[in-house]
């Protein structure tokens, strides 16, 4: 799996971010993805929840899925008409998470900035590939597997 870190300037986690991927989309059974994930600040998270969501605040992060899951699988046809001729990759879309929120969500959680980086980086990631939480079992069973992920890489504090 491919990750273009975009705004990741002297950010040390990015080697811990691609296991993390790695390990989430393992049951994929297809490990030719890319992703783009990318920090911005408060005024970009806010314009863009609001042109895309239609919700007028900020937020954490926000996922832009290229492809459909249904159920956590993706049918193989569609990623063969989504593969990338020159690099024989599949865009699973954009994360885009805000820093200045990470950092006040971190300190509210009381754990790292690094946490809370890899647990949203984690979180936009799981939204690509079809987890969703919109009811309280989907959102049990999206939680269930960032934090088994996590505690792996040992992503804990």
């Amino acid at each position: 799996m491919k990750i273009n870190f975009i705004n990741f300037k002297n950010f040390c986690l990015k080697g811990k971010i691609k296991k993390i991927y790695n390990d989430a989309i393992k049951s994929l059974n297809f490990g030719g993805f890319f992703v783009n994930l990318k920090l911005c600040d408060r005024e970009e998270i806010k314009n863009l929840n609001k042109e895309f969501r239609k919700v007028d605040k900020e937020t954490d992060v926000l996922s832009f899925p290229n492809l459909n899951f249904i159920d956590k699988q993706i049918d193989v046809k569609e990623l063969a008409n989504e593969l990338d001729k020159e690099t024989g990759l599949v865009s699973l879309g954009d994360i885009i998470i805000c820093k200045e929120v990470a950092k006040a969500q971190a300190k509210e959680y009381n754990h790292s900035f690094k946490r809370e980086i890899c647990f949203l980086s984690l979180h936009g990631l799981l939204h690509l590939i079809g987890y969703d939480h919109e009811t309280k079992e989907q959102e049990e069973e999206m939680m269930q597997k960032a934090e088994t992920i996590l505690r792996e890489y040992k992503v804990i504090r």
